[in-house]
């Protein structure tokens, strides 16, 4: 089984209302702490339109979710660069793109990156009690 199977296998189990099961999937991973599972499915979505009207706004979320990946590997600074990224590339869009709240992603973004500039680059914010976590509004496009 090669990887677009195993993700296809792996998104069955996602479903929310006019949304591709990847992007379900993205979010249910991301707030399992799964971030490397979460960037995965939602690249399997991307590649293949990674420079259509959303490519910059799926790989802004890959980045967040790589951000994790990184602090969860106590890489800081790459995990700070990451979170750089992504607020640049989601912050393109409205405040509310594709089911989300972009508002209170880029304030996630935000508020972890400024965690991380606080312990100057020392001490990994994801050791504390605080877990990130992304929801999919309804009835927003």
């Amino acid at each position: 089984m090669n990887k677009h199977e195993r993700i296809a296998e792996l998104a069955r189990q996602f479903s929310a209302d006019g949304v591709d099961p990847r992007y379900a999937g993205y979010f249910a991973l991301f707030n399992q702490q799964k971030f490397y599972e979460a960037h995965d499915i939602l690249e399997d979505l991307w590649l293949p339109d990674r420079h259509g009207v959303n490519g910059n706004f799926y790989k802004g979320l890959i980045q967040l979710a790589g951000a994790f990946v990184h602090l969860q590997k106590n890489r800081l600074r790459p995990a700070a660069a990451l979170f750089k990224l992504a607020r640049t590339n989601l912050e393109k869009y409205p405040g509310g793109h594709e089911h989300l709240n972009l508002v209170a992603v880029l304030a996630l973004i935000a508020d972890w990156h400024g965690r991380l500039e606080a312990g100057d680059f020392s001490k990994n914010p994801l050791s504390d009690a605080s877990v990130p976590k992304i929801d999919l509004l309804a009835g927003l496009q």
